[in-house]
């Protein structure tokens, strides 16, 4: 599902038109991103949380070149999903369509 059809989706179950629901959709990963960017994790109870992860500092390789790099140390985001939301993941996924190519 593609955020096109999560919009169309929410509109049509809720009434709302479109536009305010894209709006909606787009104001609420703006609010996550600027969250985390500020060093503080969302919650969402029953769905999950948006968190930050540091990465520590280590030595990878540049392969052409065959040359060891230094990897600063660095924070990523990351979603945890809540164990009800995991729960009923696990217990309705009879089968995975193959993949949409892009």
């Amino acid at each position: 599902m593609r955020k096109a059809d999560l919009v169309n989706t929410i509109a049509e179950k809720t009434g709302v038109p479109k536009v305010d629901v894209l709006v909606a959709l787009e104001t609420f990963f703006s609010e996550v991103k600027d969250t985390l960017t500020g060093g503080e994790n969302v919650y969402i109870r029953g769905f999950g949380s948006f968190v930050i992860k540091k990465r520590a500092k280590k030595i990878g390789r540049h392969i052409k070149k065959n040359v060891a790099l230094e990897i600063p140390e660095h924070y990523i985001p990351s979603f945890k999903p809540a164990k009800v939301f995991m729960d009923q993941v696990k217990g309705n996924v009879s089968a995975l369509p193959d993949e949409e190519t892009a």
